[in-house]
């Protein structure tokens, strides 16, 4: 296999481990918080011995300015793991992951209210169609099952979730490596993650061996593979073509929940579906700034360079 072919084949079961997810949180019959709460502390106990042995350094060099900033990251990461996992109780994985690929856009609309980013036409305009293709979606759930009306709208704050999320992440990924900053992050939304469980009196044990083999595979496939090979890939490819191939993780995502849960997809779900990934996948491709560059959201080589 070719070098190129390599990188993609690999790259290709990055985006799949992440699109098990959805799945392995439909199958566990623990609450949101309880399987959010154990997805990020048993990954941060996974890399805190690479942490100890490796980047203590790095950790006591960051700034107040960039621990304040990873710490707010970290709550908004907890809550968007709270509410994507709720979602999922009520509404299918279909509809819940592709309104979470709604992320750019997302992105798209604090940078321009917040920064004060331009846009073009063409980017408002995929902007306006994702926005419809959501609607598509919920109305359809909405006609089928009001409860999966709530599970999209759940789904919807989530996605803003993790925009805010990328929005406060990006500047300190810039100054910090990429290990450091995912355990500080992780490590912060574990902590958020204990209280919310704690003030909603939920329990950490007892679960089934069942649970416990989810609450380990949701740490390691999607997160620690899945994720870790989405940055490993940002050495060979851009980060462009990485946000490209993650708008296959609904179409994976729907598969299995199909193969594996007996989900069906109606009409309306893969009509907004498409509508939502074409404008996003046009938003992504197309200058989607006045500058003609790129909505990035993972550091490229050149900012590792400037480190």
């Amino acid at each position: 296999m070719k070098p190129g072919l390599r990188v993609y084949f690999i790259l290709f079961i990055g985006v799949a481990a992440v699109s098990a997810s959805a799945i392995l949180v439909k199958l566990s019959t623990a609450s949101a918080g309880v399987l959010a709460f154990y997805r990020l502390f048993l990954t941060t106990l996974m890399i805190a011995p690479i942490i100890i042995f490796k980047y203590t350094l790095e950790l006591k060099m960051i700034s107040k300015r960039d621990w304040y900033t990873s710490i707010i990251a970290g709550i908004f990461l907890a809550f968007h793991f709270v509410f994507w996992f709720q979602s999922l109780n009520y509404t299918s994985v279909a509809s819940s992951t592709v309104l979470v690929t709604l992320q750019p856009l997302f992105v798209f609309l604090g940078t321009y209210l917040f920064f004060k980013e331009k846009y073009s036409p063409s980017a408002i305009l995929c902007g306006l169609m994702a926005i419809f293709g959501s609607a598509v979606i919920g109305w359809g759930d909405f006609e089928t099952k009001r409860s999966s009306f709530t599970g999209d709208l759940l789904a919807l704050i989530s996605c803003a979730f993790i925009s805010i999320y990328f929005m406060f992440g990006q500047g300190v990924r810039k100054r910090v490596s990429f290990l450091p900053y995912t355990f500080i992050v992780y490590g912060i939304s574990t902590v958020v993650l204990f209280i919310y469980v704690l003030l909603h009196q939920e329990h950490f044990v007892p679960y089934s061996l069942n649970n416990w083999i989810y609450f380990i595979l949701l740490a390691v496939v999607p997160t620690l593979i899945g994720h870790t090979i989405l940055n490993w890939s940002l050495e060979w490819v851009s980060s462009s073509v990485i946000s490209m191939l993650i708008l296959i993780e609904p179409v994976i995502a729907s598969f299995l929940a199909l193969i594996l849960l007996g989900e069906d997809m109606s009409g309306k779900q893969i009509i907004g579906g498409l509508i939502i990934l074409s404008s996003i996948a046009i938003f992504i491709v197309g200058g989607n700034r006045k500058e003609g560059k790129s909505l990035l959201f993972i550091r490229t080589k050149k900012h590792r360079k400037a480190q």
